[in-house]
């Protein structure tokens, strides 16, 4: 009896001892390959900051994976894993795999509720997780120096509804990631809300408060100081902060200036950024700034070229110079169409700037700027594009530098009483003379107005046929780079003057060493392309139209009118043009990778794509595309997008290029009807190839086609699968229906795969290549469907899904890059 109870009591001894075993190391700050951690266990940082474990969020009966305060009595939970994916019982375990993905099971159903995979994901040899004391939980290889080598994964990344300090709020532009936050959908639910708090990327970078597509406030872009639309951010005692800007990175950070002070950035359920500061002595979080304070932080309340005062009644009212679009709407309280000018501008080499002060700077999406440009040769570069509606420094800090630049209205202007930011306003000669007059005496104004009016007209008139007679003479005579070429396109919804630098027939010649054969990168439709060295050691590529080119002027035209005007990064860059006699080049950034179809369909060179890459292509792709038909100042429509129409930089970064046959769409224009249908078979729409209807929709298709030989390493035109005679979309039609859509990859990628973006990837091409037009989503909806873990629609039956057999096409094999070479563009085809 005695040696049960003394066997009793040391397998008691022995269980508490493995208990206190378990607790200690689940209560240490990293976890382990294969470790798991079960309810009721947690990782705690090294200096006991924060806490990392189960909870469940208010009233909710749900678990979750989160990130909490340990020091604060009240649980402020700051990052949450599986948001969208609660766990509904007890039983969910969180372990790290042996390729350092973090996962989150649930271990009655066994499935995986949630998982840190993601395209930049890599592997490691023995990855360990750890939770640091700033609150950022990282995967990290243990063989390397956490201090000095980036993780391989960290929470930072992928905020939920709080900025701590040290995280990046903006893009990690060489890894793709956009790091934003999201509010919780209530007190109970951290599920992604309405609202999402982020660095604006289109245009000069700026921050705004979104609710759902629709922008709620913005604080503006960054000034050198602070942002321009939240001066209440000013330097103080608790945290400094900083806004990087460079080829890599794009975001505002803050850090604490002492340990010993908690505070943090919430998008708060209801839509509100608040800072708050925990108070030790009342234990309880104190709200220490908010940006937005009054109602004219609404955005665009007033309108275009409408400011908003909040010490006037009303608090709307139009810039000097300006008018109220709609007089009645305006005396009843309705600002929303805002202003137009008193005297429209039409190009006149007289018009100039008044300048503005205590203003904060317009929304800056669409807009240009330049880091390194004084405010003189700001000004001149304005004045030289017609589009330019407004300059200003983009950094006010110290001596002033950079250049900003706004094209078309001039939207959510506010006055603030001390702010250091001006803003130059283009108008005609007649405003300016009015608004000079305005700034003096204003007595005898309508009789002394007369002369200077009539006389800025005869000197108008005046310059512009000196202007016109030197420019032609400039033409023939001038041989130098940086002469001003001038292309008018006479059509009714965009008659406009576009500049752009004019490269001389000697320069190219020198730079190309006479178009030589060695030179030449490529051919297609337009002409041959050939690589270029200028003489400051720039390279370029020129684009060289053929005399045989079934193109003539009017797609050169076309090309220069279309691209001049745009700025993206997912966009080829057009730096010039030459027009000498017969000789008509166009001059382009030179992409040192080439195009995308030299390497994904060539069984050699496809190698050097994996996955991740591929999958970062697909993305640039989209956001290229997005601008075209969004957020460039007219939609722009391609009509021939490929995969040979897509260069590659260095970093293999995509950029969309060849727009000589681009359509321009103005207001709210969507869909227009051609009896010239250009593009390429194989990416044509079917509205587009059978009747000529061309549109945003149109654009989509190509794209899903593009995003499907992408993924399979194959040529939609020309592909053939033996078994079913299907040709690229039908067979991959046929495998998403079957669930088979994973036979699709190209074994080229290896173990370089994600299988769920993979899937994602191949379900959003069967989407866009749907045969009605209606049911294919628009290009931000596609990058909202691969951006995120949501489930998708079904897609129906898609467009030219046919099976047949055909002579002279390739059978389908799953060797690496096997597929037809046909690279031309049909420059014209009749439609029914």
């Amino acid at each position: 009896m005695e040696e049960r109870r003394a066997t009793k009591t040391n397998m008691i001894f022995s269980f508490l001892v493995l208990y206190a075993s378990i607790t200690s190391t689940h209560a240490a700050d990293t976890i382990s390959a294969n470790q798991i951690l079960r309810y009721n266990e947690t990782l705690i940082s090294p200096h006991e900051t924060f806490e990392l474990g189960f909870f469940n969020p208010g009233n909710s009966t749900n678990h979750y994976i989160g990130i909490w305060y340990k020091r604060i009595s009240t649980r402020t939970v700051v990052w949450v894993a599986n948001r969208n994916s609660p766990l509904t019982s007890t039983s969910g375990e969180l372990a790290l795999t042996l390729q350092g993905v973090l996962i989150l099971r649930d271990a009655t159903k066994g499935n995986v509720v949630w998982s840190s995979a993601n395209s930049s994901t890599t592997s490691a040899m023995n990855p360990i997780g750890q939770l640091l004391d700033t609150g950022n939980f990282i995967i990290q290889d243990e063989a390397e120096d956490i201090d000095k080598k980036e993780p391989i994964w960290q929470s930072f990344d992928f905020m939920t509804d709080t900025l701590l300090p040290g995280m990046k709020l903006g893009w990690n532009l060489v890894m793709g990631i956009d790091r934003h936050f999201t509010s919780w959908k209530s007190s109970d639910n951290p599920a992604s809300g309405e609202f999402s708090y982020l660095v604006d990327i289109r245009g000069y970078p700026q921050v705004l408060l979104m609710n759902g597509q629709s922008i709620k406030f913005r604080a503006g872009p960054w000034n050198g100081l602070t942002f321009s639309g939240a001066p209440a951010l000013r330097p103080n005692l608790i945290y400094n902060f900083t806004f990087v800007l460079n080829q890599g990175e794009i975001y505002y950070q803050y850090n604490l200036l002492t340990s010993s002070v908690f505070t943090r950035l919430v998008l708060q359920p209801s839509g509100r950024i608040e800072r708050l500061l925990w108070i030790d002595s009342k234990q309880e979080w104190s709200l220490y700034v908010s940006p937005e304070s009054d109602q004219c932080d609404r955005y665009a309340l007033c309108g275009p070229f409408g400011r908003c005062s909040i010490d006037r009644s009303p608090v709307c009212e139009c810039l000097k110079g300006f008018e109220p679009t709609s007089p009645d709407q305006w005396r009843v309280g309705d600002w929303s169409q805002g202003c137009r000018r008193t005297v429209p501008l039409d190009c006149n080499p007289a018009e100039g700037f008044n300048k503005y002060t205590n203003l904060n700077l317009p929304d800056t999406r669409g807009s240009w700027y330049n880091q390194t440009m004084t405010l003189v040769e700001c000004e001149k570069m304005c004045k030289s594009n017609c589009s330019c509606t407004a300059y200003t420094n983009s950094n006010v800090s110290g001596s002033e530098s950079g250049c900003l630049l706004w094209f078309g209205d001039l939207i959510n202007i506010r006055t603030f009483a001390a702010n250091v930011e001006t803003l130059y306003i283009r108008f005609s000669p007649s405003e300016l003379d009015l608004i000079d007059k305005s700034k003096s005496s204003g007595a005898g104004r309508s009789v002394r107005v007369i002369v200077p009016i009539a006389f800025v007209v005869l000197v108008v008139l005046v310059s512009v046929c000196l202007f016109y007679r030197c420019n032609r003479k400039k033409q023939h005579q001038q041989g130098t780079r940086g002469n001003e070429f001038e292309l008018r396109e006479n059509r009714s919804d965009d008659n406009e003057d576009i500049e752009l630098p004019l490269f001389s027939m000697s320069t190219l010649l020198k730079a190309t060493n006479h178009f030589s054969v060695n030179r030449k990168l490529g051919e297609g439709g337009f002409g041959p392309v050939y690589k270029g060295v200028l003489e400051d050691g720039q390279e370029i590529a020129v684009k060289r139209l053929a005399k045989t080119s079934t193109q003539g002027l009017q797609e050169f035209k076309n090309e220069v009118i279309s691209i001049s005007k745009l700025q993206h990064r997912n966009l080829v860059k057009l730096l010039g043009c030459c027009i000498e006699g017969a000789e008509k080049m166009l001059i382009y950034e030179y992409m040192s990778n080439k195009g995308l179809n030299s390497i994904i369909f060539d069984k050699t060179q496809s190698k050097l794509l994996d996955w991740p890459a591929r999958y970062h292509i697909i993305h640039g792709i989209a956001h290229g595309l997005l601008y075209l038909h969004q957020d460039s100042r007219l939609r722009i429509i391609h009509r021939d997008l490929k995969v040979s129409n897509i260069l590659l930089d260095t970093d293999m970064n995509p950029k969309i290029s060849d727009f000589g046959m681009a359509r321009t769409f103005g207001g709210n224009q969507i869909e227009a009807n051609t009896n010239r249908v250009v593009g390429t078979y194989g990416y044509m729409a079917p509205e587009y190839a059978g009747d000529g209807i061309f549109s945003i929709k149109s654009d989509v298709y190509s794209f899903g086609v593009l995003v499907l030989e992408v993924v399979c390493g194959e040529k939609n035109r020309g592909f053939i699968y033996k078994e079913h005679c299907n040709n690229l979309i039908g067979y991959v039609w046929r495998l998403h229906n079957e669930d088979n859509s994973l036979q699709l990859v190209d074994k080229c990628l290896g173990e370089s795969i994600n299988e769920s973006q993979i899937l994602r990837s191949v379900h959003v091409g069967l989407l866009c290549v749907q045969r009605d037009p209606e049911d294919r989503p628009t290009m931000e909806s596609v990058i909202m469907m691969l951006g995120s873990e949501s489930p998708l629609p079904s897609p129906k039956e898609p467009g030219f899904y046919i099976e047949k057999t055909m002579q002279n096409t390739i059978r389908y094999s799953r060797s690496c890059g096997t597929g037809s070479n046909n690279k031309l563009s049909i420059t014209m085809l009749i439609g029914r």
